[in-house]
């Protein structure tokens, strides 16, 4: 499964590493558990769904 992100205000979806989303997940929450968030945007995005934290947006390629 690969994962895609898109900030609010572009168009276009990027393959994204989870320690590159881990970074942005940081960049967004804070220190707000980051390995939770991934976890449950992971298993939500498994399922077909996109994630919004923040600004940014999480999907997989099985969605």
């Amino acid at each position: 499964m690969q994962l895609y992100t898109q900030y609010i205000y572009e168009k276009i979806w990027t393959k994204t590493s989870e320690k590159d989303a881990l970074r942005m997940i940081t960049e967004e929450l804070g220190d707000y558990d980051p390995k939770g968030t991934l976890k449950y945007i992971l298993e939500e995005t498994a399922k077909g769904k996109t994630i919004t934290v923040g600004e940014c947006r999480f999907k997989s390629d099985e969605s």
